[in-house]
């Protein structure tokens, strides 16, 4: 899927000097920058979901029967 971005000539150039100096290409970069920060976006929605609906809490006691550490 193409999809279209306009960069600040700033980063445009940070980015054409990178690619260069590595032997890489921009769109490898480019690739790179959205899918880590994808990642980021995703775990921060499912931390932010599970604040608002936290589900069952444990206490330390069940924690350490389920495992097997209670004595």
């Amino acid at each position: 899927m193409a999809i279209s971005v306009r960069l600040g000539e700033e980063v445009e150039k940070r980015l054409a000097t990178l690619a260069k100096i590595t032997g890489r290409t921009k769109t490898y970069y480019i690739k790179e920058a959205v899918l880590e920060k994808l990642e980021d976006l995703e775990d921060l929605y499912i931390a932010q979901k599970r604040v608002e609906n936290p589900g069952k809490v444990w206490t330390m006691s069940e924690v350490e029967q389920d495992v097997g550490l209670d004595g």
